[in-house]
């Protein structure tokens, strides 16, 4: 039985992944083409309170009750609960013109990667954009885990609700194309290039 796993936030404060995403993030979004944004899978509220501090119009909707809980102490209208078994978003939500997706770190737990790319397309207006986040995995980090014998550690079959893909630029450029997306810029995050920890893709409708 393959239950939702709550990510367990205790706080406000960023996930390790925003170390070295935050800025890279930050630079793909525009205030004057990025107007209504929407951060799906946005745990403890971090990155939506974020922007919205530096000024942009931003909401966030996560499976966790316990992560929006913490969102809400900050921005208490910007955040909900995202029924997983919907195909639509809360009502709070549905009558709002996204023209931007922001999902960082949640395409990797996802056991139909496809759906999830079309659930984002059926929630941004035309010419919407997509900004997605994930582990990088290319040919020489994939070798060099293999030769020091590290894929135990770095993919931990024992965490709950871990992550059960991995992400190449191609294989992710090509989930993205599937649902009508035109990926538009690609950067690599954390460590020297072709070992990245993680990389961002932004596609267009």
């Amino acid at each position: 039985m393959a239950d939702y796993q709550d990510y367990g936030f205790h706080s406000d404060g960023p996930t390790h992944n925003f170390s070295y995403q935050l800025d890279d993030l930050i630079g793909l979004i525009d205030k004057d083409k990025n107007q209504h944004i929407l951060d799906l899978g946005c745990g403890n509220g971090y990155l939506v309170n974020h922007l919205v501090k530096l000024g942009y119009n931003a909401y966030g909707t996560d499976a966790s009750e316990k992560g929006i809980v913490i969102a809400r102490k900050t921005n208490p209208d910007r955040f909900f609960v995202q029924d997983l078994s919907s195909d639509a978003l809360p009502p709070e939500l549905q009558a709002i013109p996204f023209d931007t997706i922001i999902t960082t770190e949640v395409i990797e737990h996802l056991y139909n990667p496809q759906a999830f790319a079309d659930f984002c397309k059926q929630q941004l207006k035309p010419g919407g954009e997509l900004i997605v986040t994930t582990p990088y995995h290319g040919y020489l980090k994939n070798l060099t885990l293999s030769i020091f014998n590290k894929w135990d550690s770095h993919m931990d079959p024992l965490w709950l609700g871990g992550h059960i893909k991995l992400w190449s630029r191609k294989t992710l450029t090509k989930v993205l194309t599937n649902s009508g997306f035109t990926v538009i810029q690609f950067r690599g995050c954390g460590r020297f290039p072709y070992f990245w920890k993680s990389m961002i893709i932004k596609a267009k409708l």
